[in-house]
């Protein structure tokens, strides 16, 4: 229910705290501490700021969580989610997004009676967001854009090399008619194929037949 200016002011106040200056607590005092070397430091290991959407159940489409986003990036700290929704996918989008820690409500029964009950999980949907979670931050993966062990072996036969259209004899110069691009791709890389053209062939080449570098 907060602007990001009410958080400016909620972490000015925890900076005094953690700072413990012998300052009149006002709202000048709480500026200064935020601003302060010492405030700073206390609230980058001691604070974690969760946005929480506070309705009970939250619409998904209140959820806003590029709001994580903008926090982290304005105030330089941990965010999290303070999951006020139903089910679990609003909390495993925001692990996805960079939650570092989820506040989720846990209850026996969400028929129970009181506003946070609906808002709330019930033991098996709370072991589901556990491993909903766990699986997010391993397919979050290292950020590098590389092939994958997993990917290793399907290389060669999913991509493609240039191939002989038709048989082509040694010398024969290679035209748009006798060379094409077929898989596997363990020859010649087809992002070459305008350099072999009018380049003769080193050999003879049966049709179909892939074409090495």
């Amino acid at each position: 229910m907060s602007t990001l200016e009410e958080v400016d002011h909620a972490l000015g106040v925890l900076a005094f705290g953690y700072a413990s200056t012998a300052a009149r607590p006002s709202r000048t005092a709480f500026k200064k501490a935020f601003a302060s070397a010492k405030g700073r430091r206390a609230l980058a290991g001691k604070v974690t700021l969760l946005h929480c959407t506070s309705e009970y159940p939250a619409p998904v489409c209140d959820a806003n969580l590029r709001a994580m986003e903008t926090m982290a990036q304005t105030f330089g700290l941990p965010v999290g989610l303070s999951d006020h929704s139903e089910g679990i996918v609003v909390s495993i989008a925001a692990a996805a997004r960079g939650a570092r820690l989820i506040e989720k409500h846990f209850t026996l029964d969400c028929a129970l009676p009181g506003p946070d009950h609906k808002a709330s999980l019930e033991p098996p949907e709370l072991g589901e967001l556990v491993a909903g979670i766990r699986a997010v931050e391993v397919a979050l993966g290292s950020g590098v854009k590389a092939p994958t062990p997993s990917e290793a072996g399907n290389i060669e036969i999913a991509r493609k090399s240039l191939v002989a259209l038709c048989s082509v004899r040694a010398g024969e110069t290679f035209t748009e008619d006798n060379l094409g691009v077929k898989r596997p791709g363990s020859g010649a890389s087809p992002m070459d194929y305008w350099d072999w053209l009018g380049r003769p062939a080193d050999r003879d080449y049966a049709m179909d037949e892939v074409i090495q570098p």
